[in-house]
């Protein structure tokens, strides 16, 4: 859509949404758990109108995607520039982690008995490698996609894709419009959820802010500093040196075609929520093609985790130091290296890097020491609204991918002027 300099402030979607979660604040601070109650369940309405149609988006903007790809050679290639991007962003973000929480050391004199604790909830993960590699093929594609199994129903597509590919021309040629048009469907009925966004964005942050308040974070003031810094390296020095380095891309002209998929992601604290909103901004304004970003970005939300790879490698050492635990300039890389593995491993959902965290205390052997567990209660006590800026940063990573991919595939018109 071509920029309109004469179309009012108010009418554009970013400053609707913007002027939402400052609404929200106000409400949910004034009016407290009352406005949470009364208005909450409004926002968990537009949660499941955007979960609904992630699994019909994915499969048909997949499928799409890898048929008009071509062969196996084109789409290894794809995946290993995507593979490797997530991999280089991902490192980077565990290693700033381990920078700022070396730095600030949040975990001395820390006082958790005047923390406000939560009870931990159970996620299951996989227990290694090849367990992983066995639960991303799917024994039904059905049960997997009923039960929202993001890597696995990414694997069927990327194979059926492929298949597609290999059919004759004329069979080849329907099944592939066919999936088009499909896929067109479910951007205009996205189009039409996020009209809804701002009425979205205001119910989630009135609950949030109705039902924690702001009472807990003094005893954990320097833990929340310290993950926040990370994240603000991360997200405004390392990622706009890799859009500059490894795409040629403004960095300015990016985080300005991303505000609404960054403005969702705060606000929903779900990378796999904000899927439908980022896909069709990153057609739509920064101009990659559904090719690239139908590869790039379901895979994205599910594997690429930059922001809860800070939040790992910083929590664990930050739980460390609570315990008066010293740790190696070796063990402190086997910290780096597993939350590098843990953040692949997360959910896209809210908190899901709370609980994974235990795989990173497992690796130092602090994972069953029964204070450990009473840490991360305190640090999930204060977790939603670090787990809103960290998922922004994972979706601006994605996106970072998406854009830096489709220059390195010769896409000329990525992020080349602001589209509103």
């Amino acid at each position: 859509m071509e920029y309109d300099p004469t179309l009012p402030w108010y009418r554009r979607l970013h400053w609707q949404v913007l002027s939402a979660m400052i609404l929200g604040l106000g409400v949910g601070w004034a009016f407290g758990l009352p406005a949470a109650n009364a208005i909450g369940w409004i926002g968990e309405l537009f949660m499941k109108l955007l979960r609904m149609i992630i699994v019909p988006l994915v499969l048909t903007s997949i499928v799409s995607g890898v048929a008009s790809v071509g062969g196996g050679r084109a789409i290894g290639r794809l995946f290993g520039k995507t593979m490797g991007y997530y991999v280089l962003s991902s490192m980077l973000a565990a290693l700033t982690g381990l920078l700022m929480v070396n730095l600030i050391r949040p975990g001395q004199n820390a006082d958790m008995g005047a923390a406000a604790q939560q009870e931990v909830p159970e996620l299951s993960t996989p227990d290694s490698a090849v367990d992983l590699i066995l639960d991303i093929v799917p024994n039904n594609f059905f049960a997997a996609a009923s039960a929202g199994d993001m890597l696995a129903i990414i694997f069927f597509c990327i194979v059926f894709g492929a298949a597609i590919t290999g059919l004759p021309e004329k069979p080849r040629v329907v099944v592939t419009d066919i999936f088009n048009a499909f896929f067109q469907a479910m951007m205009a009925l996205t189009s039409g959820i996020i009209k809804f966004l701002p009425i979205g964005v205001f119910a989630l942050i009135t609950k949030m802010v109705g039902e924690t308040g702001f009472d807990r974070f003094a005893a954990l003031a320097k833990y929340f500093a310290t993950i926040g810094s990370g994240l603000t390296i991360h997200l405004f020095i390392t990622m706009p040196l890799l859009l500059i380095v490894l795409g040629r891309i403004k960095p300015l002209v990016h985080f300005a075609n991303l505000r609404e998929p960054l403005l969702t992601a705060f606000s929903t604290s779900s990378s796999g929520a904000t899927l439908p909103v980022t896909i069709k901004t990153l057609r739509e304004k920064v101009g990659v093609s559904n090719k690239v970003s139908s590869f790039v970005l379901p895979m994205g939300a599910t594997v690429n985790m930059d922001g809860t790879a800070i939040f790992e490698c910083a929590g664990a050492l930050f739980i460390a130091q609570v315990l008066g635990v010293d740790l190696t300039i070796g063990q402190q890389a086997i910290v780096v290296l597993t939350a590098l593995l843990a953040s692949i491993g997360a959910a896209a959902v809210p908190s899901a890097g709370v609980v994974v965290i235990f795989i990173v205390l497992n690796a130092i052997g602090l994972g069953d020491n029964p204070e450990a567990i009473t840490i991360v209660g305190a640090m999930l006590a204060i977790d939603r609204p670090l787990d809103m800026y960290r998922t922004a940063v994972n979706v601006f990573s994605d996106s970072c991918g998406a854009a830096i991919i489709a220059r390195s595939e010769g896409e000329e018109g990525v992020d080349t002027e602001v589209r509103h």
